[in-house]
Protein backbone atom coordinates (compact mmCIF):
# COMPACT_ATOMS: atom_id res chain seq x y z
CA UNK A 1 0.00 0.00 0.00
CA UNK A 2 1.31 3.18 -1.06
CA UNK A 3 1.72 5.97 1.48
CA UNK A 4 -0.68 8.81 1.11
CA UNK A 5 0.93 11.99 0.31
CA UNK A 6 -0.66 15.79 1.06
CA UNK A 7 0.24 19.03 0.22
CA UNK A 8 1.29 21.79 2.10
CA UNK A 9 -1.73 23.10 3.08
CA UNK A 10 -3.29 19.31 3.79
CA UNK A 11 -0.17 18.41 6.07
CA UNK A 12 -0.56 22.32 7.99
CA UNK A 13 -4.11 20.99 8.69
CA UNK A 14 -2.73 17.32 9.82
CA UNK A 15 0.02 19.40 11.97
CA UNK A 16 -2.39 21.49 13.38
CA UNK A 17 -0.10 24.41 12.43
CA UNK A 18 -0.47 27.19 10.15
CA UNK A 19 0.61 26.73 6.57
CA UNK A 20 2.89 29.55 6.74
CA UNK A 21 4.92 28.15 9.98
CA UNK A 22 5.29 24.59 7.73
CA UNK A 23 6.19 26.70 4.68
CA UNK A 24 8.92 28.89 6.38
CA UNK A 25 10.58 25.18 7.73
CA UNK A 26 10.73 24.19 4.20
CA UNK A 27 12.29 27.46 3.12
CA UNK A 28 14.80 27.27 5.65
CA UNK A 29 15.81 23.66 4.65
CA UNK A 30 14.69 22.39 7.92
CA UNK A 31 12.31 20.19 6.24
CA UNK A 32 13.52 18.42 2.31
CA UNK A 33 9.69 17.50 0.96
CA UNK A 34 10.03 16.27 -2.64
CA UNK A 35 8.21 19.00 -5.39
CA UNK A 36 6.35 17.73 -7.88
CA UNK A 37 4.08 20.05 -10.35
CA UNK A 38 5.10 23.50 -8.46
CA UNK A 39 3.69 21.66 -4.79
CA UNK A 40 5.61 20.26 -1.91
CA UNK A 41 4.23 17.00 -1.44
CA UNK A 42 4.46 15.21 2.71
CA UNK A 43 4.26 11.92 3.13
CA UNK A 44 3.86 10.38 6.70
CA UNK A 45 7.66 9.92 7.57
CA UNK A 46 7.88 14.41 6.45
CA UNK A 47 4.84 14.81 8.70
CA UNK A 48 6.96 13.05 11.80
CA UNK A 49 9.62 15.31 11.04
CA UNK A 50 7.82 18.30 10.97
CA UNK A 51 5.97 16.99 13.98
CA UNK A 52 9.69 16.42 15.71
CA UNK A 53 10.83 20.14 14.21
CA UNK A 54 8.03 21.66 15.61
CA UNK A 55 7.79 19.93 19.14
CA UNK A 56 11.55 21.23 19.36
CA UNK A 57 11.39 24.27 18.44
CA UNK A 58 8.00 25.18 20.93
CA UNK A 59 10.37 23.30 23.73
CA UNK A 60 13.62 24.61 23.12
CA UNK A 61 12.81 27.74 21.18
CA UNK A 62 15.77 26.70 18.75
CA UNK A 63 17.25 28.35 15.53
CA UNK A 64 16.63 27.18 12.36
CA UNK A 65 20.11 26.11 11.35
CA UNK A 66 19.98 23.49 14.79
CA UNK A 67 16.53 22.05 13.87
CA UNK A 68 18.01 21.36 9.97
CA UNK A 69 20.80 19.44 11.70
CA UNK A 70 18.75 17.62 14.03
CA UNK A 71 16.03 16.51 11.55
CA UNK A 72 18.45 15.27 8.93
CA UNK A 73 20.27 13.51 11.72
CA UNK A 74 17.13 11.49 12.99
CA UNK A 75 15.55 11.15 9.72
CA UNK A 76 17.10 7.79 9.77
CA UNK A 77 15.44 6.93 12.77
CA UNK A 78 11.97 7.94 11.44
CA UNK A 79 12.54 5.70 8.81
CA UNK A 80 11.74 2.83 10.97
CA UNK A 81 8.21 1.08 11.00
CA UNK A 82 6.09 2.89 13.83
CA UNK A 83 6.17 -0.92 15.95
CA UNK A 84 11.13 -0.46 15.82
CA UNK A 85 10.45 3.35 16.59
CA UNK A 86 12.07 3.90 20.36
CA UNK A 87 9.60 5.57 23.09
CA UNK A 88 12.31 8.26 23.33
CA UNK A 89 14.97 9.86 20.98
CA UNK A 90 17.98 10.86 22.55
CA UNK A 91 20.26 14.07 21.41
CA UNK A 92 23.44 14.60 23.27
CA UNK A 93 25.40 17.47 22.59
CA UNK A 94 29.22 17.10 22.97
CA UNK A 95 30.23 19.46 25.54
CA UNK A 96 33.53 21.46 25.75
CA UNK A 97 35.98 20.41 28.33
CA UNK A 98 34.95 21.47 31.67
CA UNK A 99 30.81 21.15 30.80
CA UNK A 100 28.19 18.27 31.36
CA UNK A 101 26.97 16.97 28.27
CA UNK A 102 23.49 18.50 27.54
CA UNK A 103 21.02 15.15 26.90
CA UNK A 104 17.38 16.20 25.34
CA UNK A 105 14.49 13.48 24.89
CA UNK A 106 12.39 13.19 22.73
CA UNK A 107 8.70 11.19 22.68
CA UNK A 108 8.62 9.95 19.67
CA UNK A 109 6.09 7.14 20.36
CA UNK A 110 3.55 9.24 21.50
CA UNK A 111 4.31 12.00 18.48
CA UNK A 112 4.12 9.36 15.61
CA UNK A 113 1.03 8.39 17.44
CA UNK A 114 -0.68 11.96 18.03
CA UNK A 115 0.53 12.28 14.10
CA UNK A 116 -1.62 9.32 12.90
CA UNK A 117 -4.77 11.03 15.01
CA UNK A 118 -4.41 13.43 13.34
CA UNK A 119 -4.20 12.20 9.95
CA UNK A 120 -8.19 12.12 9.07
CA UNK A 121 -7.50 16.66 9.47
CA UNK A 122 -6.58 16.24 5.74
CA UNK A 123 -9.85 15.15 4.38
CA UNK A 124 -11.40 18.79 5.47
CA UNK A 125 -8.43 21.38 4.17
CA UNK A 126 -9.18 20.69 0.91
CA UNK A 127 -5.87 21.97 -1.46
CA UNK A 128 -7.13 22.99 -4.62
CA UNK A 129 -5.22 25.24 -7.21
CA UNK A 130 -5.32 28.68 -7.36
CA UNK A 131 -7.91 30.36 -9.90
CA UNK A 132 -9.61 27.25 -10.40
CA UNK A 133 -13.15 26.43 -8.73
CA UNK A 134 -14.47 23.34 -7.61
CA UNK A 135 -17.16 21.86 -9.58
CA UNK A 136 -20.85 23.27 -9.12
CA UNK A 137 -19.38 26.63 -7.73
CA UNK A 138 -21.60 28.58 -10.29
CA UNK A 139 -25.01 26.91 -9.40
CA UNK A 140 -23.90 27.58 -5.21
CA UNK A 141 -23.33 30.87 -5.64
CA UNK A 142 -26.34 31.61 -7.60
CA UNK A 143 -28.33 30.09 -5.47
CA UNK A 144 -26.63 32.06 -1.98
CA UNK A 145 -27.27 35.35 -4.00
CA UNK A 146 -30.90 33.94 -5.14
CA UNK A 147 -31.68 33.57 -1.43
CA UNK A 148 -30.59 36.72 -0.03
CA UNK A 149 -31.94 38.47 -3.14
CA UNK A 150 -35.72 36.90 -1.70
CA UNK A 151 -34.80 37.91 1.49
CA UNK A 152 -33.98 41.96 0.55
CA UNK A 153 -37.46 41.81 -1.33
CA UNK A 154 -39.41 44.89 -0.03
CA UNK A 155 -36.54 47.15 1.12
CA UNK A 156 -35.76 50.46 -1.52
CA UNK A 157 -32.22 51.39 -2.63
CA UNK A 158 -32.69 54.68 -0.41
CA UNK A 159 -33.76 52.37 2.75
CA UNK A 160 -29.93 50.37 2.21
CA UNK A 161 -28.51 53.48 1.72
CA UNK A 162 -30.09 54.89 4.82
CA UNK A 163 -29.05 51.90 6.69
CA UNK A 164 -25.46 52.43 5.59
CA UNK A 165 -25.30 55.96 6.12
CA UNK A 166 -26.48 55.30 9.79
CA UNK A 167 -23.96 52.81 10.67
CA UNK A 168 -20.77 54.83 8.82
CA UNK A 169 -21.81 57.11 11.40
CA UNK A 170 -22.17 55.54 14.32
CA UNK A 171 -18.75 53.98 14.15
CA UNK A 172 -17.19 53.89 17.65
CA UNK A 173 -14.51 56.15 18.06
CA UNK A 174 -11.24 55.09 20.46
CA UNK A 175 -10.54 57.50 23.24
CA UNK A 176 -7.69 59.85 22.57
CA UNK A 177 -5.32 59.26 25.18
CA UNK A 178 -2.90 62.55 26.38
CA UNK A 179 -0.15 62.31 28.32
CA UNK A 180 0.64 65.37 30.77
CA UNK A 181 1.26 65.77 34.59
CA UNK A 182 -1.14 65.74 37.32
CA UNK A 183 -2.18 68.47 39.12
CA UNK A 184 -1.95 66.79 42.13
CA UNK A 185 1.11 66.82 44.87
CA UNK A 186 4.74 66.11 43.81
Amino acid sequence: MPLPEFKLKQASAVLGVDSKALQNLVQMNVLNPPRRDNFYWFDTRLLLEAKLAFYLKETLGSSSEWLAQCTKALSQELLKPASRQPRYLRLQSTPAKSQEALEIRIPLRQLAKELEEQLPRAEAAQDLPRGRKRPGWKRELTRSLNAAASDLSGITESQIAAEIRAFRNQKKRLPEISIGHSAGRS
